[in-house]
């Protein structure tokens, strides 16, 4: 596959494609060179590249994701992993105190306001 082909698979820019390779984030086993020395990305990449979009959303930063991809040591990369985890728990934990919160609104709980009425859009 030529990069526009895996840019538009990917929906990620030709030039993030090209900032991955520069991080070493593409292991080399995706990538080959034809005739005229263009890239051409093989089976599997796009599947890759989705992975590490979820990475990032995540919040790992690229040189995490340098780590996680490297001969570096299951004992770094779990402890990568599990503080990630740790890290979405705390968030969930505060969402869900952000929702009872926003119901405590709803029912004119909240010390701030007044109760909602009951012909209001809520």
């Amino acid at each position: 596959m030529k990069a526009n082909e895996v840019s538009k698979l990917t929906e990620r820019p030709i030039s993030t494609l090209r900032f991955y390779e520069r991080k070493q984030l593409i292991p080399e086993q995706f990538i080959t060179r034809d005739d005229n020395n263009y890239r051409v990305y093989k089976a599997g990449v796009v599947e890759y590249l989705q992975d590490v979009r979820m990475l990032l959303t995540l919040g790992f930063t690229v040189q995490e994701l340098t780590v996680l991809i490297s001969e570096s040591s299951a004992t770094e990369k779990k402890a990568l992993v599990t503080g990630k985890i740790k890290y979405i728990e705390e968030l969930e934990a505060k969402l869900e105190a952000s929702k009872a919160f926003l119901k405590d609104v709803m029912e004119g709980k909240a010390k701030f306001q007044a109760q909602c009425k009951s012909n209001s859009s809520f």
